[in-house]
This record gives C-alpha cells, sequence and structure tokens, in this order.
C-alpha cells in the first residue's frame, strides 16, 4: 500500500476550511506525520482550537507510531540539497527559509518510500530536480 506524508499547508485548509478531506481520510494509502511538519503546525496554532486540533492530530499518528522523523543521513544528504538549491536553482536560504523545512520533508518520505503530497509547486519540483522522490501536487483554492 503507498505510503502518504501530507504537507502542512493541506493540513492548514483543512484546519481553516474543511479542504482536502478526500486527501487526509483517504481509506487507500498509509498516512505519516512528518515531525518536521508537526513543528511548523505548533508553530502557527495562536489559538487554543488551533493547538488543540494539532494536538488531536499529533496524538492520532503517535498512537499509530507513524510520526516520521528525519534521520542523521536524511539531513546529511538535505545540507547537500540546499547547497545544489542554492548553486543550480538560486534559492537565498536567508530569504526562503522555508525550503530548509520542505527539503527535510521530501527526503525524509524518500527515505520511506513514501509519496509528498502538497500544494507548495514551486520548492517541491526544484527539489525534485536536484533528488527524485514521488510528489503530488494539489491545486491550490
Amino acid at each position: 500500500m503507498r505510503r502518504l506524508v501530507i504537507d502542512t499547508n493541506i493540513y492548514i485548509d483543512w484546519f481553516n476550511a474543511g479542504r482536502h478531506e478526500e486527501i487526509l481520510f483517504a481509506r487507500e494509502g498509509i498516512k505519516h506525520l512528518s515531525a518536521v511538519v508537526l513543528m511548523e503546525l505548533r508553530a502557527g496554532a495562536f489559538g487554543v482550537r488551533d493547538r488543540r486540533l494539532v494536538q488531536r492530530v499529533e496524538s492520532a499518528f503517535a498512537k499509530a507510531g507513524r510520526i516520521l522523523l528525519p534521520s542523521r543521513a536524511v539531513f546529511v544528504e538535505a545540507g547537500e540539497v540546499l547547497r545544489q538549491l542554492q548553486v543550480k536553482r538560486g534559492f537565498h536560504l536567508e530569504t526562503s527559509h522555508s525550503i530548509v523545512n520542505d527539503v527535510l520533508i521530501a527526503l525524509s518520505a524518500r527515505s520511506i518510500g513514501a509519496t509528498v503530497v502538497t500544494q507548495n509547486e514551486r520548492h517541491y519540483r526544484a527539489i525534485e530536480s536536484i533528488r527524485a522522490f514521488q510528489l503530488v501536487v494539489v491545486d491550490s483554492p
């Protein structure tokens, strides 16, 4: 069965507008929660309601044993990919901070053979041009 790692923007759309339930609750595919996505969700959860939602998502994935942590090898590879993104694709880490997180998400997913599901086509296509991984881009609303 296909493994999926859902990007932060998909969860945010679900929290805020109930979008993407067909992705988040689809029976096909085994979903994993990236620890990097969890960090981003917690960082942006300012309201009590938002913090509760994030906690419920985290608890469900933790209970299932499906929180995906980047390994040392993923961090090492991420450094190489980030260097190449700067040299070959013109990214500037000081102005594109989120690319670091996206590289960690992509490479962590790759390490378990999972597909990343995102709306952020620009970053993930750039990463894909450096390191192949499975990607599904969902249209933004």
